[in-house]
């Protein structure tokens, strides 16, 4: 038989099955151990955080296992340690968190300024085109620069915008650009009306109306047309169909529209001022001027004033919740001829029969900071969004530029000038791009100014690239926020000051009517009470009484005064009346 080989004496001694998988009970505080080699230090024990607090330091009938199973330094104790050198932890704003409810509001608020911040640099880095003028070689004039020269040197894409449509047959023409700058109309003396998208020169309408074009304006959108036709005022759409015939305003000579007031301003030759409110199709306000025909008419950008030139001389500031002149300003010897006011409302600039170019400052002064004699009158007047001024004498353009956007541009040397194939009949710079539209008696021409237009646009007012949706979306929002045709003053910043003449007039009648000065005396302020008789409705109820209590003592008061007055003013009993008393006051 074979025998068992001995067992060596380093080999472990052999444990029963069972023994082996029993474990020894152990206390809810000891310490649950594994045989590991000696040096390696254990895991932390898997208690609860709660348990841990309540284990109790006296293990003097505990089991403890061989040393050398045993970590050297156990990790409970050190977490113990360092929790309790740990500072209570501080949110960004600096405050420490005492309760959930304003933690959170501080974390939301904390991440809203973070997301505001980053999205006011990244609206900065959008706006990233710069406005370029034209500039010349050492000693060279940049008024002799054709337009020829400009196109060749730009890219395509601007070269594209400068264009010359011939229409002799129907013209003069007066033109206009949308407020996105991207649609331009034109209408001819003998009755031809169109309508264009013209960086893609797309035809949207174009209709011969049979009768003479005196003006034409787009409304609050691209979508609406009005054109001042010899005898009405009529409204088309953008296919050329037309919605209203306006028969109120007959013989208009001149249109301008308020966008922000959905107001049409309509200059008749019977010298009479109309506002036409196309939100509702009323007629806000009717003025005669008094001043015969009226045949120059402009709109102060700033504060909506309508700005009227006459043949005294004179130009009239005017809005429809007056019916007198706001201002009148002495520019001319003669009659004006044209009238142009820059984006800011800080200057206007005039031309008369006297040959004589003004420029006047509107921030109250009215005073003329230049002038320049012309060969020929300048016989109408347009400012660029930067401040350039263009003016058309006879079949030429001149344009001059100044220093900046608020600044009034230098009548000493002119910029650009171009020579047309006819006289000049309106003019208009584009929003948004180097273009000046001229309306003549050939035709209609675009010319490229350098500089001429605000190179950044605001996407959510005037977005040239706008869908119908959106186009449909931003009316809806512009009718929501429709400023009143009261409202149109000289100074807009007027509106938001306090009236103190009318508050101390009816500070006096309220004091007359009551017979005291209610705000004479500190309001009463109750003191706060607990267990809930602090409550709103009881300071209320407490307040009331005091200024009952008040009051009656106040007429409890003037009730003696009157009973003193009357015992003063009795008879004395058992005196007979005698015939003087009726001398007795």
């Amino acid at each position: 038989m074979e025998t068992a080989p001995e067992a060596s004496r380093d080999a472990p001694p052999k444990k029963d099955k069972f023994l082996a998988k029993k474990k020894k009970a152990r206390r809810y505080w000891e310490e649950e151990t594994t045989p590991t080699a000696a040096g390696v230090s254990l895991g932390p024990p898997r208690k609860k955080k709660r348990k841990r607090e309540l284990r109790p330091q006296n293990t003097k009938n505990t089991h403890t296992p061989n040393k050398s199973h045993i970590s050297k330094k156990p990790q409970v104790p050190k977490k113990r340690r360092e929790r309790r050198n740990l500072e209570p932890q501080r949110s960004l704003s600096g405050l420490p968190h005492a309760k959930s409810k304003t933690r959170s509001r501080l974390e939301v608020a904390e991440t809203e300024e973070e997301e505001i911040s980053v999205k006011a640099a990244r609206s900065q880095l959008l706006l990233a085109e710069e406005p370029g003028f034209l500039e010349g070689e050492d000693g060279e004039d940049t008024a002799k620069i054709l337009q020829a020269d400009i196109v060749e040197a730009v890219d395509i894409a601007s070269a594209a915008k400068h264009f010359d449509l011939n229409l002799r047959q129907f013209g003069p023409y007066r033109l206009n650009y949308s407020r996105t700058g991207r649609h331009l109309a034109f209408g001819g003396r003998r009755g031809h009306v169109a309508a264009l998208d013209w960086v893609t020169k797309r035809l949207m309408c174009e209709i011969n109306v049979m009768e003479a074009v005196r003006d034409i304006r787009f409304l609050h959108s691209e979508a609406l047309l009005a054109v001042a036709q010899n005898r009405w005022l009529h409204i088309y759409d953008n296919q050329g169909i037309e919605l209203h015939c306006i028969r109120r305003c007959d013989r208009v000579t001149r249109l301008e529209f308020l966008p922000f007031h959905f107001l049409l301003a309509t200059a008749s030759e019977t010298g009479f001022l109309t506002y036409l409110d196309v939100s509702v199709g009323k007629i806000v306000a009717a003025l005669n001027a008094r001043a015969g025909r009226l045949s120059v008419m402009t709109q102060n950008p700033y504060n909506a004033v309508i700005h009227l030139g006459h043949s005294n001389g004179t130009v009239s500031l005017w809005s429809p919740a007056v019916k007198d002149p706001l201002a009148k300003i002495l520019c001319h010897r003669g009659g004006v001829r044209a009238v142009a006011v820059d984006s800011t409302g800080t200057h206007m600039a005039t031309s008369g029969l006297d040959h004589q170019l003004k420029i006047f400052d509107l921030r109250g002064t009215f005073q003329p900071l230049s002038t320049r004699t012309l060969p020929q009158g300048a016989g109408h007047l347009a400012f660029s969004q930067r401040g350039l001024l263009a003016a058309g004498m006879g079949d030429v353009v001149n344009i001059w530029a100044g220093q900046g956007k608020a600044s009034p541009p230098s009548l000493e040397q002119t910029y650009l000038t171009h020579r047309l194939s006819g006289h000049v009949h309106g003019l208009q710079f584009c929003p948004f791009e180097d273009v000046l539209g001229v309306g003549h008696s050939g035709g209609v021409t675009s010319m490229l100014v350098p500089g001429a237009a605000e190179p950044n646009f605001d996407g959510l007012e005037s977005n040239p690239y706008r869908s119908r949706k959106q186009r449909q979306e931003w009316e809806v929002k512009a009718l929501l926020e429709k400023v009143p045709a009261d409202l149109i003053c000289l100074d807009p910043r007027a509106l938001a000051e306090v009236d103190v003449i009318s508050l101390e007039q009816e500070k006096k009648e309220r004091i007359e009517r009551l017979g005291y000065d209610p705000e004479a005396k500190a309001p009463f302020q109750p003191r706060p009470k607990q267990k809930g008789r602090s409550s709103t409705a009881s300071l209320v109820k407490r307040k009331r009484k005091v200024m009952d209590e008040e009051h009656r003592d106040k007429v409890r008061q003037s009730l003696e005064q009157q009973l003193q007055k009357q015992e003063k003013a009795a008879k004395p009993m058992g005196v007979w009346p005698s015939a003087l008393d009726r001398f007795v006051r």
